[in-house]
Formats: C-alpha cells, sequence, structure tokens
C-alpha cells in the first residue's frame, strides 16, 4: 500500500484530524466510505485513533444530491489537521472545487490534501498540464478529453503527487482511506476494519479502476492471501504455523519474508494482532465476559496480558469504560465533530 511512513504499531493516544470538505451537491457515497471506515476503526481499537470535522466555504448545512445533509464549519486560514479530503460533486463545474488556496493551506503545514473525482478534475484542469501522472475517475477523464483533448491520465485507483493524492473518488474510497489508516494502526486491526466493511480485497494506489478489467488482491501476493484467510477462518484454535505453511505450499522461511516484506512483522505477531482485534471488538461490542472472549479468540490463558501489551489497557479497564459511556466505550463512538 502507499504510505509516505510506515506505521507506528505501538499503543498510542495520538488522534489524527481528517478535515472532509463538502459543497452542495457532493457525493454521499464518498462521503460515507470515509466515515464509516473511521468509524469501525475508532470502535475496534481500545483508543480511537481518529476524528473529523466536515468543513466548507461558509459551515452551516451542506446539502448532498442525494438530499442527506452534514453539518459542517467554516474553512479556517490556519487549518490544524493532518489530512483533508475534498469530496466529488455532481455538478463537475461548481467553483465549489476550485480551491488552489485551500489546498495551499493545509499542505503548507504538512497535511496531505486527497482529492476524489471531480476535485481531482478540478485541480489537474486548474494546473493545465496533461496530468499523465495524475487519476481521476474514468468519467472524469473521458468528459475533460471532450472538451479539451489536454487530460490524459493512467487508470490507477490514486495517484500522489507529493501532498496532493488524486483520487478516482466513489468506491475507491474505501481503499484510499484504509491505505491511510495503514500508516497509524497495526496490520491486523487494518485487515479486521476491511472485513468489518466487508471490503475483501484492499486495493493498492496503482490498481486499475474496475472498468480496465484488472482485478486486484488483499495484498498484491496469492500466497500471503490465502494464508490470511486460513488465518481468518481459525481463530478460535490459531494453526500453528506449521500447518499453515503446510496449507499455504510453501515453506515458513518463505511465508516469514512475505510477512516481512508486506507488513514488516512476522506470521505469529499478525496471528496474535488479528485475533487481539476480534477479541477487542468482542469486548467493546458483546456482553461476553473476558474469559469467554479470550477463548473465543484462541487465548485460553494470558489474554489480559496479551491485550495490554498489544492495546496499553487491560481488557478489563476497557469493558469499564463501556459500561460508563468513555471514550472507545461505547458500540459504535462518533469521535467526529
Amino acid at each position: 500500500m502507499n504510505s509516505r511512513s510506515k506505521p507506528d504499531l505501538k499503543p498510542t493516544s495520538r488522534c489524527w484530524q481528517i478535515d472532509i470538505v463538502v459543497a452542495d451537491g457532493f457525493v454521499l457515497l464518498e462521503v460515507a466510505a470515509i466515515v464509516d471506515a473511521l468509524r469501525v476503526a475508532n470502535r475496534i481499537i481500545a483508543q480511537p485513533p481518529f476524528s473529523w470535522t466536515y468543513r466548507s466555504a461558509k459551515g452551516g448545512m451542506i446539502e448532498s444530491r442525494c438530499e442527506a445533509f452534514v453539518n459542517s464549519q467554516p474553512f479556517v486560514d490556519r487549518p490544524t489537521a493532518d489530512y483533508a479530503f475534498v469530496i466529488g460533486n455532481s455538478d463537475p463545474d461548481t467553483p465549489a472545487l476550485s480551491l488552489p488556496g485551500l489546498i495551499s493551506a493545509y499542505t503548507y503545514r504538512n497535511a496531505q490534501v486527497f482529492l476524489l473525482a471531480e476535485a481531482a478534475s478540478r485541480y489537474i484542469q486548474d494546473r493545465g498540464d496533461k496530468g499523465v501522472h495524475l487519476s481521476t475517475h474514468w468519467e472524469n477523464s473521458a468528459l475533460l478529453r471532450e472538451r479539451s483533448g489536454l487530460f490524459e491520465a493512467g487508470s490507477a485507483l490514486a495517484s500522489e503527487d507529493g501532498p496532493v493524492v488524486t483520487c478516482a473518488g466513489m468506491g475507491a474510497t474505501v481503499d484510499v482511506v484504509l491505505s491511510l489508516m495503514g500508516r497509524h494502526i497495526s496490520p491486523a486491526a487494518l485487515v479486521t476494519v476491511a472485513n468489518v466493511l466487508l471490503h475483501d480485497n484492499i486495493r493498492d494506489f496503482s490498481t486499475r479502476q474496475p472498468f480496465g478489467g484488472a482485478r486486484g488482491t488483499a495484498t498484491g501476493d496469492t500466497d500471503l492471501d490465502h494464508c490470511i484467510r486460513i488465518m481468518q477462518d481459525n481463530i478460535e484454535d490459531p494453526l500453528p504455523i506449521s500447518e499453515l505453511v503446510a496449507q499455504v505450499g510453501i515453506s515458513a522461511r518463505s511465508l516469514e519474508r512475505k510477512f516481512k516484506t508486506s507488513f514488516a512483522t512476522t506470521p505469529n505477531s499478525f496471528y496474535r494482532e488479528m485475533r487481539l482485534s476480534k477479541a477487542n471488538n468482542l469486548l467493546l461490542n458483546t456482553s461476553l465476559s473476558v474469559q469467554e472472549i479470550g477463548l473465543a479468540c484462541g487465548f485460553p490463558s494470558g489474554f489480559s496480558g496479551q491485550y495490554k501489551a498489544q492495546f496499553g489497557l487491560t481488557p478489563l479497564v476497557v469493558r469499564k469504560r463501556r459500561r460508563s459511556g468513555g471514550q472507545g466505550a461505547t458500540l459504535d463512538p462518533e469521535i467526529g465533530e
């Protein structure tokens, strides 16, 4: 997956702020893809790592083309967000998508800006070059070609141009958000988020848009995908690595190398984190006892110690927060404004 830095997998109280920039006529699917992915991550991780704020030119209620509204805050001169998403629009010609000053305000303060679909097209159009190394939705590429003949982009889901990422938008927004999350949460937690979203393949930025007929995989490695699926199917009774490599049909050394290359971890650590992520989800969202959760996730003993080592809190503390309604303890906490 594309990333500007390796994820910090240690427990942390750092909360990453994301601004979601909207204008009347915004694409609701893209907003939902961002916010629902963030909400799921905050739900399954003991110390929720993400918060978000809707932003618009004047603030107030902003209406999507689907007649759904979001309540936004006005733009600020000195944004403090770590990331900003500019949402696509049902009107590709709306002036609200031309935001060079706002983009500069974010990037000047080291934020990364993700431009989705029509927002990406407007950025490319405002630049006035062919944008071969940039991306937008294939329909927008066709529209720009028909209008001016200036645009011949590749068909990637997203392309990084320094601090600006141009994206296809629509359903691929989930992949972009998961890629961003991968910088700040463990690979196992990321897989758990994707599973909750029923998103079976986390596509890399370089994946071709579906109209091209290309089909991606979760990691780009068939053996690694197979191994992860086996792990997912054997949470309650974890398989030893010797059994995993036998089922996948590769050597233990080869499997170790694949996990190190893709996730900077070992198969055992990945498997354990996956089971702990499921345990945390059960802890926050069910009435099962701590012992029952440990057994359900393959920890017949030592569950509390393993949990605290991963999340920085004991299961009993997290359960207490849940019952008292504290941060990270509700069924579906909404950290955003």
